[in-house]
């Protein structure tokens, strides 16, 4: 079976000499040796680099010593967030992150690093003395151990 470091090494030297723009999301190795590649880029992932990094990497294995299929793609742009990195390029944009407990949120990601991440978010608060309640923006932390998944809002 097809090591998955060694695919992760042809994908990393493909993409520093080729596209440094590009990271890896994902390198999985499946039954009957299936390989998927998922990459992404801040400013998205074209066809074509999917294809020059397909190429490349059907270039590096020897089909006849062992036999594989591969599937290279672009992280989808609804899919969750599955690197750092990808945290980092939606700053500034409407996520919805699901916390353990089944909490949803959903607000604008001010910032992100490998402990947590800074939402802010709408409130509906009732000031004392107040007959109604009132938006309130407010800004969380949450930490990255309590996430579990984040997707990016897509609003049209």
């Amino acid at each position: 079976m097809i090591e998955q470091s060694v695919i992760q090494s042809i994908v990393q030297a493909h993409i520093e000499q080729h596209n440094p723009d590009l990271y890896i999301v994902e390198v999985s190795i499946h039954p009957g040796n299936r390989i998927l590649v998922e990459i992404g880029a801040d400013q998205g992932v074209s066809i074509d680099e999917c294809v020059a990094l397909s190429k490349h990497i059907e270039s590096q294995l020897d089909r006849e010593e062992e036999d594989f299929e591969l599937e290279v793609g672009s992280a989808g742009i609804t899919s969750a967030f599955k690197v750092l990195r990808q945290y980092i390029g939606a700053i500034g944009s409407e996520v919805e992150l699901l916390r353990k407990g089944g909490i949803k949120e959903r607000g604008l990601l001010r910032s992100a690093n490998e402990s947590g991440v800074e939402l802010e978010v709408e409130r509906k608060i009732k000031p004392e003395g107040a007959k109604r309640k009132q938006l309130v923006l407010e800004v969380i932390q949450i930490p990255m151990d309590e996430v579990l998944q984040t997707k990016r809002i897509i609003k049209i």
